[in-house]
């Protein structure tokens, strides 16, 4: 074997025997909306085998009444600055709060070691969204800048130095804060899981008029779909059919109108993929008066029913 191969060879097996760059990151990499989350941000490493001095959390919009954990041995310092917006937490509005955490101390290189704080994640995230953390860590000598953020479509896992990020879940159990347009209530969009090669799907909701006027539900649109349709389940002599609603679904003044399987509903024609469980999709309602509706569809199971519900009526 000639010296050139011999030293390629080395370099390779050398390569192989370095342990892979282990990324800063969450213990617990999942929270809901509108609840409280306990962040405890792992340090596995310093900077090139030198200690770490400082860890720098910068705090995202959305995210507010962050309380960092004093650590042991470790100079513990905060930023305030005021929010984009006003953000209700536990009734309050919250219009200011921690913008940065930082840690000072000393962690070597041959240490592993966790920074947490606690955090409230707004209504400013919905299911199915990822909120990034960009941490900084200064070492003796170097900085490692956790800080990459990736694009639409781009995997973060093919990133150098990612941030670390949560997911936003949907609360077990839980329905969708209800939406308002104009004199109308939207609550609880919701649609079944379809199997591969399905071609409809289904959209369910409930709709309350508290105005004066009726109004009516006259479609929609939903990605992945070339229309929406009103739907209504009916007896045709012996037999129950199903048939579009013409004109769209009445919701009189005072009324509630559940859109639900087996009555009145929305069909979401001509599916280019199938919807999966635990997806939520964005989609839009347009009304007769209220216009035009933004709306997110939380995907069930096959089999899946409607969010529970209390003190409507039906």
């Amino acid at each position: 074997m000639s010296l050139r191969m011999r030293g390629a060879l080395a370099a390779a097996l050398s390569a192989l025997a370095m342990p892979a760059l282990a990324h800063v990151s969450f213990e617990t990499a999942e929270a809901t909306p509108n609840a409280t989350y306990k962040a405890v941000l792992r340090v596995p490493h310093g900077c090139d085998g030198q200690p770490t001095l400082k860890v720098r959390v910068r705090i995202p919009e959305g995210v507010v009444d962050v309380k960092p954990m004093p650590k042991a041995g470790w100079k513990l310092e905060t930023s305030r600055g005021a929010y984009v917006r006003a953000y209700q937490v536990h009734g309050e509005a919250v219009s200011e709060g921690v913008t940065d955490i930082i840690w000072s101390g000393s962690l070597d290189d041959a240490y592993y070691d966790e920074f947490v704080f606690r955090a409230y994640f707004t209504d400013a995230y919905q299911p199915g969204a990822t909120v990034y953390f960009p941490v900084v860590q200064e070492c003796e000598k170097g900085v490692a800048e956790w800080v990459q953020v990736p694009g639409a479509g781009e995997d973060p896992h093919q990133l150098v130095s990612p941030a670390p990020g949560v997911r936003i879940a949907a609360a077990a159990n839980a329905a969708p804060v209800a939406q308002k347009a104009g004199t109308l209530t939207i609550e609880q969009p919701w649609s079944r899981a379809t199997p591969d090669g399905a071609k409809v799907g289904g959209g369910y909701l409930r709709i309350t008029n508290t105005g004066q006027e009726a109004d009516r539900l006259i479609g929609g649109s939903f990605p992945g779909a070339s229309r929406v349709e009103a739907h209504e389940m009916a007896m045709e002599g012996d037999i129950m059919r199903m048939r579009p609603v013409q004109g769209g679904i009445e919701i009189k003044p005072g009324a509630t109108v559940d859109l639900k399987p087996g009555g009145h509903h929305l069909m979401l024609m001509d599916l280019k993929e199938p919807l999966k469980e635990g997806q939520t999709v964005k989609g839009t309602l347009v009304f007769e008066k209220a216009g035009p509706v933004e709306v997110v569809f939380t995907v069930r199971g096959m089999g899946g029913a409607a969010p529970a519900a209390n003190g409507h009526r039906h």
